[in-house]
């Protein structure tokens, strides 16, 4: 039968990221940037930042084209925003986000990202195959799962789908070539899947099914994981929290509850 995940483990995760030197500055306990944006999406991006600053890493940097770089920094000022000249992201931004990514302990890529982007998403997931990453939303229709190294991967069901379809997988077949990634299947009940290891986690509720909830996990995942937990041990605690939340707001507003409402809540929860 497989485990699920359980408030003691929880606990007992929270407690090792949270794990703090009495001298230590700013940047000991992880910086992530966040690679995504586009002219259509810029709310997925603060959601997703500010969700990994309350997982508890230390610095969170935007990179994102001009326009939703500008939008985050208007959302919020705990944010550190890098505007990318132009509307969308264009292979003359390369060598700035190599920059990037080589200054931060992680990386999550895809979020509000356009189709155009598929080819410059998976040159630089592959160009950095022992950085730790995320890799969600529009990013899992651009990467093969037997090129990828060291992920964090979140799909939904159609976004599984289309991993799957990419890589020439199916189910039964996933598991073979999932080598030292986790896979993070987001549904009524998530499945977090290494090689060997299954756990479930069942909280969470219908009203989670909304704009939003994903890029807030992808941002949970992205700060527990620059804090030094291992990519399972990041991607179990990111999804015990964000079910958590969600039902934590159902108790609270029924189904009016959004994304934006669920960081808060995630405050509250890590601080009992």
């Amino acid at each position: 039968m497989v485990q699920s995940i359980t408030q003691k483990d929880a606990d007992r995760l929270l407690a090792k990221a949270w794990s703090r030197k009495c001298d230590a500055k700013k940047g000991d306990s992880g910086r992530v940037l966040v690679i995504g944006g586009s002219m259509r999406y810029t709310g997925c991006l603060a959601l997703a930042g500010i969700a990994a600053l309350r997982a508890g890493c230390d610095w969170v940097t935007i990179a994102a084209p001009e326009r939703a770089a500008y939008a985050v920094s208007c959302l919020s000022a705990d944010l550190v925003c890098e505007p990318l000249e132009g509307t969308d992201f264009h292979e003359h931004h390369w060598k700035r986000l190599c920059e990037l990514i080589e200054k931060h302990d992680v990386f999550l890529i895809g979020n509000g990202m356009s189709e155009m982007t598929k080819g410059l998403i998976a040159a630089l997931v592959y160009a950095y195959p022992s950085k730790k990453k995320v890799i969600d939303a529009h990013g899992l229709h651009a990467v093969r799962l037997q090129q990828v190294r060291h992920a964090i991967l979140t799909p939904h069901r159609g976004e599984y789908a289309a991993l799957l379809k990419n890589s020439k997988l199916t189910e039964k077949t996933t598991g073979k070539v999932i080598g030292d990634n986790v896979l993070l299947k987001k549904g009524p009940i998530d499945e977090i899947m290494m090689k060997g290891k299954v756990l479930q986690n069942k909280n969470g509720n219908p009203g989670m099914a909304k704009a939003g909830t994903g890029d807030v996990l992808a941002g949970l995942c992205a700060g527990f994981l620059a804090q030094g937990l291992s990519l399972f041990d990041a991607a179990c605690l990111a999804t015990y929290i964000n079910g958590l939340s969600g039902d934590v707001l159902k108790e609270k507003k029924g189904y009016s509850y959004i994304a934006s409402d669920m960081h808060e809540e995630i405050r509250r929860i890590m601080s009992k």
